[in-house]
């Protein structure tokens, strides 16, 4: 599973048929865009859990899905700079 950001919708009005009418999200993995299936309905600015590989698939709805990564769930809270060191006061000397 991965932590992402729900950066924006993605739109594609040609799609294979098996995908019918699943929404698409351009997510951020650390610096790396990707684009995930969104199953859960979320929206720009929201923290997600994804999954990728068959377990994409099936969450998405079946196997048969051609996607290797899916939003799964919506993070109701998120730091992501939580238990990192603070940086040091006055800077480097």
């Amino acid at each position: 599973m991965l932590i992402c950001k729900v950066v924006k919708p993605l739109v594609s009005t040609n799609r294979i048929p098996d995908f019918e009418h699943k929404h698409l999200q351009v997510v951020l993995d650390g610096s790396t865009q990707k684009v995930a299936v969104d199953a859960v309905g979320c929206i720009p600015g929201d923290w997600v859990i994804c999954v990728g590989s068959s377990a994409a698939r099936e969450a998405a709805g079946s196997k048969s899905y051609p996607s290797d990564l899916t939003i799964v769930g919506i993070i109701d809270h998120w730091d992501p700079d939580a238990g990192k060191a603070p940086a040091p006061a006055g800077g480097p000397k």
